[in-house]
This record gives structure tokens, C-alpha cells and sequence, in this order.
């Protein structure tokens, strides 16, 4: 019992991280292909920083993680369930 307990507290802090429009589009494009902030930043309309504090949040939940190659990030999902959830959703 504790053990779902456990992961019902895990599922629900996912289910917050991904709560903000923001956080869920930067999800939703990260199904689709590996993206850098500036990238991102293009298609969400939204300050670098702005990005930056979303996709900190997003890391933190493990749902994302960020790869540095030279002076870039490239963000990626890092738990895959994200990809079918989203789609689930967003894509039908």
C-alpha cells in the first residue's frame, strides 16, 4: 500500500509540472523532436528565461532532461509515458 501511495504522489507531481499551458506545450513539442531554448522560444513567443524556469521545472520531475553539446542544451523527454499522454490529449 505504501508503495502506491508512493506512486500516486509521484503521478500527481507530474500531473502539476505538466498543469501550466506552457509546460505542456514545451511537452507536446518535445514529442515530436529534440529542441534548444532559442528554438523553443520561437514557437512559444515567450522571454529565454521564461522558457528557462518552465523547462527547470519540467527537469526536476524527471519528464525532460537536457543534453550540452558546446555552448547549447538540447532538451529531449526523458520519461517516454510523457509522449503518449500528451498525445493521448492533445493529438487524439
Amino acid at each position: 500500500m505504501a508503495e502506491f501511495n508512493e506512486q500516486l504522489t509521484q503521478a500527481s507531481e507530474i500531473f502539476k509540472a505538466l498543469s501550466h499551458p506552457a509546460r505542456l506545450c514545451i511537452v507536446n513539442k518535445l514529442t515530436r523532436m529534440n529542441l534548444n531554448v532559442t528554438q523553443m522560444q520561437d514557437c512559444l513567443s515567450m522571454s529565454q528565461s521564461n522558457i528557462s524556469q518552465h523547462l527547470t521545472i519540467l527537469k526536476s520531475k524527471g519528464i525532460i532532461k537536457g543534453t550540452r553539446i558546446g555552448s547549447e542544451v538540447i532538451y529531449s523527454l526523458a520519461d517516454e509515458r510523457m509522449k503518449a499522454l500528451v498525445m493521448q490529449f492533445l493529438n487524439g
